[in-house]
């Protein structure tokens, strides 16, 4: 007896050790972004946002309208949880890209599920939906679009630009 009770605890040791480890929940799931990120962490850390991108493809008549944001800041407060978000973020990048605007005057932000940013941003910029993007000149509001277009992504940038 005395045998089976120093036994019995190392048989389960060396029983689960030879399992194949599970990953939990935390390790498994991509967590959500908070606070500034970088293009290129955007698109490699989250698969949604790079198919998308890769997906979109602006026709000639967007990529010019683009054109117009040349000298202007974009504020993006969105959300790596949000389908929205998923959509328009990467065709602005494309956009952008395509049109060769400097991403110096852009950024990225990322807020939380509750729609909240670490640095306040939500409150500054009275966030209410995501994606929402900030067309500025010289810190001065010209316009935004919450959530999704409505022409297009390039045709109300390419407005807001030219107001």
């Amino acid at each position: 007896m005395k045998y089976l009770l120093i036994a019995l605890p190392l048989l389960l040791i060396a029983c689960t050790s030879q399992l194949p480890h599970r990953a939990d929940a935390a390790e498994t799931a991509t967590l959500d972004a908070e606070g500034i990120i970088s293009t290129d962490a955007l698109l490699k850390q989250y698969p949604p946002f790079s198919a998308e991108y890769a997906r979109y493809q602006p026709d000639a008549a967007e990529v010019q309208q683009m054109q117009r944001l040349q000298g202007l800041q974009l504020v993006v407060l969105f959300g790596t949880w949000c389908h929205d978000s998923e959509r328009e973020v990467p065709r602005l990048l494309k956009l952008l890209q395509q049109a060769n605007i400097a991403t110096d005057n852009l950024q990225l932000q990322a807020v939380n599920r509750q729609k909240q940013h670490p640095q306040q941003l939500h409150s500054y910029y009275n966030l209410k939906y995501t994606p929402t993007i900030i067309v500025q000149q010289n810190g001065k509001e010209l316009g935004r679009i919450i959530e999704r277009p409505q022409q297009s992504l390039a045709e109300d940038l390419a407005k807001i630009a030219t107001k």
